[in-house]
């Protein structure tokens, strides 16, 4: 008997245990079930679809660079006599800038055109003693080789003073001063280096879509924290017709650079490319989209119930979406409370 009574006791235990279980499963099997909606009205906030021009902003940022720079290169070999530029003055192209010692060209010269003066002087004198038979011609030929030779080598002597004037390959400004006078330099060695900042550039990437949207001559918007009110006038000057791995194009402005606000090299600046649309576009919010780009979907309004609309989106426009097809103006689109919604629900407009 003793041992009877606990083992009722275990059965009656899981027996409660088990009906609590059922119970809680019934329950929770109830608050699974679809709540009928047939009847329910959902609020949602809706817009009128409507076109209108666009002004597609395309805002890229870059750092602005001289329309041209260079360097100023030795083109002969000696030692500086002179540099006749400084840290941040102009100079004219074709100015020279720096000279290196040609006295000694300059000595070998005189004693060319010496011998040439006195070839010159033998060979006349020679021509006409060949009309009396007495020279020879090869004496006369050979008086006219040294002749032709000697002038050579005054062109030659010339143009190596010449290579000694150092000028300016560039009009613009010192920004690079690396030698002084007195000191020795080979041919090609750098002197300083020139930048012309009179018309400043920049060169950003866009995308592929971008490139085809825009044309060499295009006016653009520059702008940059050194300046914050104030908006520079550029133009598109060139357009790659190739594009990177990636996909994007260089596009290159250029813009003049003007006293009453004057830019310099390597500032960072911001290029507006400002895109009107050609025809008013039809535009619905971002808010209105349903499911991503891959699918995406719109709630129409209709006798009060909601229609799932597939559309066909085009650009994004800051926080609007061009609609190519799918929908047409004037129709009323969910921008808000979809979550709630399904085919056929009945909906109210609410503000």
């Amino acid at each position: 008997m003793k041992r009877i009574i606990p083992i009722v006791l275990v059965l009656g235990v899981l027996g409660l245990i088990g009906w609590r279980l059922a119970s809680n499963k019934k329950h929770i099997d109830e608050k699974k079930k679809p709540v009928a909606t047939g009847n329910v009205v959902i609020p949602v906030n809706v817009i009128k679809v409507a076109k209108a021009d666009v002004n597609d902003q395309l805002i890229k940022t870059g750092t602005l660079i001289p329309i041209l720079e260079s360097d100023i290169m030795a083109t002969a070999g000696g030692k500086l006599v002179a540099v006749n530029f400084e840290l941040g003055s102009y100079v004219a192209k074709g100015a020279t800038i720096a000279q290196i010692d040609n006295k000694m060209l300059q000595l070998k010269t005189e004693a060319s055109e010496l011998a040439k003066s006195k070839y010159e002087s033998d060979y006349k004198r020679n021509k006409k003693l060949l009309e009396g038979d007495a020279t020879t011609e090869q004496n006369v030929q050979d008086i006219k080789y040294n002749y032709d030779n000697t002038v050579n080598q005054i062109s030659q002597l010339q143009q190596q003073i010449a290579d000694n004037n150092i000028k300016a390959p560039i009009s613009g400004q010192i920004v690079v001063k690396k030698l002084e006078a007195g000191t020795y330099v080979s041919a090609g060695a750098v002197l300083g280096s020139i930048v012309d900042i009179s018309t400043l550039k920049v060169d950003v990437m866009i995308t592929e879509k971008d490139a085809y949207t825009l044309k060499v001559g295009q006016p653009v918007t520059v702008t940059t924290d050194v300046y914050p009110n104030q908006k520079f006038k550029g133009t598109i000057s060139f357009i790659s017709q190739k594009g990177d791995a990636t996909h994007n194009y260089q596009i290159q402005v250029k813009l003049p650079n003007t006293s009453a606000h004057p830019l310099k090299a390597g500032t960072y600046v911001y290029v507006d490319f400002a895109r009107k649309s050609n025809a008013p576009l039809l535009l619905i919010p971002r808010t209105a989209l349903v499911e991503s780009f891959k699918n995406p979907y719109v709630y129409v309004v209709e006798n009060g119930k909601a229609i799932v609309r597939k559309i066909t989106p085009g650009r994004e426009i800051g926080n609007n979406i061009e609609v190519v097809e799918g929908i047409n103006e004037g129709e009323e689109v969910v921008v808000n409370g979809q979550i709630n919604l399904s085919e056929g629900a009945s909906v109210k407009m609410i503000d």
